[in-house]
């Protein structure tokens, strides 16, 4: 029998004060809780089982039908705040309702041993586990190295070992992304990217990332979220039925995708101190985890900079792992309390072993997702060249290309689709666009296209803008470019063209630079320096302060003889 009283509630077809369709909605609203929120009563105490039949039996007093009588007559409507004080009179129900799930929907915690918020059993966390699991594949795509993959894999099963939830069975992904960022999902998933990894240079360092993505699962971080969300949602979904307002759902939505971006400051200080705690268990030196802050650290200062010189969002790691300085006290202390879990078999710091790993590791943008070098774009399995405007900055992401002057006034952005029917450029866009003025033909060398003047719909405000199309063989490319207002938009017009008629096939040794960057493994000789190895680098931005940040060394450290030193080939 479920714990939550939800599930006995009688819900009466009318709502007094609500017209039948806004009662229809409610009734519907709450009938779909009780599917959605079947709990075990014995995860939960007396007391809140209690709470929760008290209050959805208030709700079920609040919703009765009213007498006839007490119907006001149509011949004299209310005002408007007569009208929203009738709505939002419903709010405390909503609120004492929500207070009802809050107080039953908990479990205990396998970390703390107390009640925590959770509206999910064990079970039903993996299953939300292995669905979120499908959803993250379909954005990323794992990288292609089986043997670092199951390097990986080994030391999450030895640090797990070692974890509050050593029953639980536990998956790593290494994903073939150039972002800096590892993450982890309810269930026992977690992820790490070759970006991140790139700027580790030992075992024990890529185990400290490793072990705080853990400790986020042990703790039930994902599933305490995900059960915060829920009650948000579902509140803010029975708030807009109530007062029509479509602004209450949304804003519900917004806390339900949080697990890439990482969690709050608590629950992120907590997954320090249980990874601290697992390294210990498993043999490495809990200090580690203070060695891989300072190093991201160092990234995302020299990151952030670029960022800003460029115009561009910053590519760092989330949450305060990486946003605290390496001297945090709350850090040193919570790392330093794991030392008496210290275990009897010491690992040592596994660098050599670590590097081997990262030798041909794919650095920046893969082939599969093309390579920018300065302004100009190769990618060698769309045999495609692009050149930019002079300036501009330039996004690679997964599905498209955006780039923006440095002002930020106008946008372009490439994206591809599949040609379904033999058609002209010229049909394909006016079939798929029906704002179109001032239209012309568009020869590249290999290509041909057709574009024309728009507007766009941003928010309510129509925007000048350029669309274009650019069709090779079966692909079409789909290039939009649109300026903030009319000034902008003239002024970076005729640069966005040339950038469209740029489209062609690559030609001779271009598919070389087509291939993406690799870390290379070189011993260090006597009078090496970064200066003098940045020549061998095909870097031409900051090629040593980029080679510092990838040897852990920045921002003055230099190479001694006989070191493994990471190169960019």
């Amino acid at each position: 029998m479920p714990a939550l009283a939800l599930s006995r509630l009688k819900i009466q077809p009318l709502t007094p004060g609500l017209p039948p369709l806004k009662t229809r909605r409610l009734y519907l609203f709450i009938r779909s809780l009780q599917s959605r929120l079947a709990l075990d009563h014995k995860r939960c105490s007396r007391k809140a089982v209690r709470w929760s039949m008290l209050s959805c039996a208030s709700l079920a007093v609040k919703i009765k039908r009213k007498p006839p009588g007490c119907v006001k007559s149509e011949s004299s409507p209310p005002s408007f705040l007569k009208f929203m004080a009738e709505r939002m009179r419903h709010l405390p129900m909503i609120l004492l309702f929500a207070g009802g799930l809050l107080a039953s929907g908990c479990a205990t915690n396998p970390v703390t041993g107390k009640k925590d918020l959770a509206l999910m059993s064990e079970d039903q966390e993996i299953r939300l586990g292995k669905r979120a699991h499908q959803q993250i594949m379909q954005q990323y795509r794992p990288y292609n190295d089986l043997e670092l993959q199951h390097y990986v894999e080994g030391i999450v099963n030895e640090l797990s070992r070692n974890s509050h939830r050593d029953n639980l069975e536990f998956h790593v992904t290494v994903l073939d992304s150039p972002q800096v960022n590892a993450f982890a999902l309810p269930g026992g998933y977690i992820y790490i990217t070759r970006g991140i990894m790139a700027y580790m240079n030992s075992e024990a360092e890529l185990a400290g990332v490793l072990a705080h993505e853990i400790g986020h699962v042990t703790a039930r971080h994902g599933v305490r979220q995900h059960s915060v969300a829920t009650i948000t949602d579902l509140l803010g979904a029975g708030i807009g039925i109530l007062t029509e307002s479509r602004a209450a759902s949304q804003a519900a939505d917004l806390g339900s995708m949080v697990w890439i971006r990482g969690y709050g400051r608590k629950h992120e200080l907590e997954a320090d101190r249980l990874g601290a705690e697992y390294l210990a268990r498993t043999g490495y030196d809990p200090e580690e985890m203070i060695n891989v802050v300072g190093l991201l650290k160092s990234q995302e200062e020299f990151e952030t900079r670029q960022a800003e010189k460029e115009g561009r969002a910053p590519n760092i790691y989330h949450g305060i792992f990486s946003t605290h300085p390496d001297n945090d006290a709350r850090l040193q202390e919570v790392v330093r309390a794991a030392n008496k879990f210290k275990s009897a078999t010491a690992h040592t710091t596994n660098r050599e072993k670590f590097l081997q790993h990262m030798d041909g590791l794919v650095l920046g943008p893969g082939e599969r997702d093309g390579v920018l070098r300065g302004r100009k774009f190769y990618h060698g399995d769309l045999d495609l060249f692009i050149e930019f405007p002079e300036g501009w900055t330039v996004d690679n992401l997964p599905e498209r290309l955006v780039a923006r002057p440095t002002n930020r006034m106008v946008q372009l952005q490439i994206t591809t689709a599949n040609l379904t029917a033999h058609e002209t450029p010229e049909n394909y866009l006016k079939r798929n666009w029906s704002r179109l003025h001032t239209g012309q033909a568009i020869h590249t060398v290999d290509f041909h296209g057709y574009t024309g003047r728009t507007t766009f719909n941003f928010k309510g405000s129509f925007l000048p803008g350029r669309i274009a199309v650019i069709i090779q063989d079966t692909r079409v490319y789909e290039i939009r470019f649109v300026g903030k207002d009319q000034g902008a938009f003239e002024q970076h017009d005729n640069a966005v063209l040339e950038t469209i008629k740029s489209l062609r096939n690559l030609k001779g040794g271009e598919a070389k630079l087509a291939k993406p960057k690799h870390i290379r493994l070189i011993r260090a000789k006597p009078g090496d320096t970064f200066a003098s190895l940045a020549k061998q680098s095909t870097i031409s931005d900051q090629p040593v302060e980029r080679l510092r940040l990838l040897n852990g060394m920045y921002p003055d450290g230099e190479p001694k003889a006989g070191q493994w030193i990471k190169i960019i080939h």
